[in-house]
């Protein structure tokens, strides 16, 4: 993929449903995120925003452009700053998301834009969301029903999925990415295994996921072969007594090596390794640690395009 591709103008948005958008970022590798947009009755709601503010003010751009008045509500799929530090490009929104996000939000602040110090990140300032809920919310959006229900932990312990039963739609945040190596060492890899059967009842027809293109719901099919594949080689390296970073470097990932951002095979394989042991799902690990780990294994720091 050429620079021009990873260029924020590179960013589309494209109508899935009627009066519902898809904000796509290629190539949804590391804070390449998607964004969500449902329009209706005169009225607008956002899932997420974007990592830079270069990136948060060119969608609020492509938003404006089809819908009618700004967005009042925001709705943050989980506290990861490539899908909320945006969030201050939207002052006229209340910013609505599970009550862990806000807690996780606060806590982590712009830690994330020291990871990859030679990014522009512009003038970042972190917004917290307003409105939190625990279990299930129901927002409006004219006459368009939006279901919030908070899955996991899964990638996070505050995931939140937006469902649109009128439409068919569902914004799965982060739990699923399309073309995109799952991330969950913050979450739980049989979590997000259960994550994955509670998305399959919804039937959804398209699924717009937190990082790659537009899916059908033959992506869920993706991440749980993945998952899969993660808790088996901790299994085997458990019994063998073998380190994470041993069996990563000897793994045939199969069908699901070509993933994008393979690396994070490490620090998933460090989650999968401590359920195999008897943690439970959203057990704080260390993460600087992990990403640590990743990097050693993947001989340097991941590129990120943001």
């Amino acid at each position: 993929m050429s620079a021009r591709q990873y260029d924020p103008s590179a960013a589309t948005l494209e109508e899935v449903a009627d009066g519902v958008f898809a904000y796509v970022q290629p190539d949804g590798g590391w804070c390449l995120n998607n964004a969500g947009l449902v329009v209706a009755d005169g009225e607008a709601a956002l899932v997420d925003t974007a990592a830079t503010e270069e990136r948060a003010r060119r969608l609020r751009t492509a938003v404006s452009a089809v819908a009618p008045v700004p967005p009042r509500l925001v709705v943050n799929t989980h506290f990861h700053g490539d899908h909320a530090f945006g969030n201050f490009v939207f002052p006229e929104a209340v910013v609505v998301a599970q009550h862990r996000t806000r807690a996780e939000m606060a806590a982590a602040g712009l830690h994330l834009t020291s990871l990859w110090p030679d990014v522009d990140w512009g003038n970042l300032r972190l917004v917290l969301p307003t409105v939190t809920y625990e279990d299930r919310l129901t927002l409006h959006v004219g006459a368009l029903r939006a279901e919030l229900v908070h899955v996991g932990p899964a990638h996070t312990t505050n995931d939140t999925v937006v469902w649109l039963p009128e439409r068919g739609v569902l914004f799965t945040g982060d739990l699923v990415m399309a073309g995109v190596t799952p991330f969950c060492p913050m979450g739980s890899v049989s979590g997000s295994l259960a994550a994955v059967d509670r998305l399959r009842a919804f039937g959804a027809r398209v699924l717009v996921t937190g990082h790659g293109p537009v899916a059908g719901p033959e992506v869920l099919d993706v991440t749980e072969g993945y998952l899969r594949r993660i808790q088996q080689l901790a299994k085997e390296g458990v019994a063998a007594g073998l380190d994470p970073l041993d069996v990563a470097r000897e793994a045939d990932l199969g069908e699901y090596a070509d993933l994008l951002d393979a690396e994070r095979l490490v620090p998933n394989l460090y989650r999968a390794y401590a359920e195999e042991r008897g943690a439970a799902p959203g057990d704080p690990l260390d993460i600087g640690e992990l990403f640590g780990k990743m990097i050693e294994h993947h001989g340097g720091l991941p590129v990120c395009h943001a």
